[in-house]
């Protein structure tokens, strides 16, 4: 890293702007990439996961690259397979001519051979980067949280404001929630161990809850009792089918799909620990506020 700069493809974003800080707070020259310029301070190049020519004059002179793009809802040109797979495609691709180290962003429960056009999406986009770049760091978060995050204060919001909040199922669904900033940290200590390459990483927290007792955690912060109340996940295909008609759409087929199948670190899988960093448990003070850097 000393001989060079990192790039950070969806440097904007929830998890991407962690990653652009951490690597400012250690020295290290990092430039966030996207197809729009962000307001803010730090260094910015103009590029896009499904122009090539974009990424390759992105990717000049980088000795490391992070793809954190990610595509909820589709529109468009702006399709699961168009980012998720050939943009991670493209992006793998002109990692490998300039001979940097890439580090692609998944997530728990990516799936090539889903029935979910999202989750398939990004498990073929694991096994895009793959075959073009065996040697590529692959980390799958499970549900990040964290200040500003879309997971705990969506909950929170929801319930401060209604008495009673539907459950995906019964709500038995186990998700492992794993703070955004222990994430970033485990991206950078990726970027320069030799031993993380070709390495698949599971990031999970360090506890393991069902959605019914995070709903109640996140509800006790905000000292609200709602009425939790099992919904089937047909109602919830349904409702996220009518919901792809909205401009922000507040559920979408990939999350109900995902909350089908628990979200937990595989058994044997590596993870935070053998990235030397320290979980953090989700508290509301880590949830809503700061907490201090992640370890290492």
């Amino acid at each position: 890293m000393a001989d060079g700069r990192a790039v950070v493809f969806g440097g904007t974003g929830f998890l991407g702007r962690r990653i652009m800080v951490r690597l400012a707070r250690m020295g290290i020259a990092a430039v966030a990439a996207s197809r729009h310029r962000p307001n803010g301070d730090g260094e910015h190049v103009a590029a896009d996961v499904t122009d090539p020519a974009s990424l390759e004059r992105a990717v000049v002179d980088a000795a490391v690259v992070v793809n954190c793009v990610s595509l909820y809802v589709e529109a468009g040109d702006a399709t699961f397979k168009a980012v998720h797979v050939d943009g991670a495609c493209n992006l793998a691709r002109a990692t490998a001519r300039s001979n940097a180290r890439l580090i692609h962003i998944s997530g728990i429960g990516a799936d090539q051979f889903s029935a979910s056009p999202y989750v398939r999406a990004r498990g073929e986009g694991e096994v895009a980067v793959r075959e073009v770049m065996p040697e590529a760091v692959i980390v799958r978060p499970s549900v990040m949280f964290g200040p500003g995050d879309a997971f705990v204060s969506t909950i929170a919001r929801l319930s401060r404001s209604l008495p009673v909040l539907p459950l995906f199922g019964t709500g038995a669904t186990r998700m492992q929630p794993v703070h955004v900033e222990d994430v970033a940290a485990g991206v950078h200590v990726a970027m320069g161990r030799a031993e993380a390459t070709g390495v698949t990483f599971e990031l999970g927290g360090p506890e393991i809850m069902t959605y019914r007792e995070v709903i109640r955690r996140v509800a006790g912060w905000c000292e609200a009792r709602p009425l939790l109340v099992p919904f089937p996940f047909f109602g919830w295909r349904l409702l996220a089918g009518a919901a792809r008609l909205w401009p922000t759409p507040p559920i979408t087929e990939g999350q109900v799909a995902l909350m089908r199948h628990d979200n937990v670190v595989s058994d044997h899988a590596a993870g935070l620990v053998d990235l030397g960093v320290t979980a953090t448990v989700m508290t509301r003070e880590a949830a809503f506020g700061e907490v201090p850097a992640a370890s290492p």
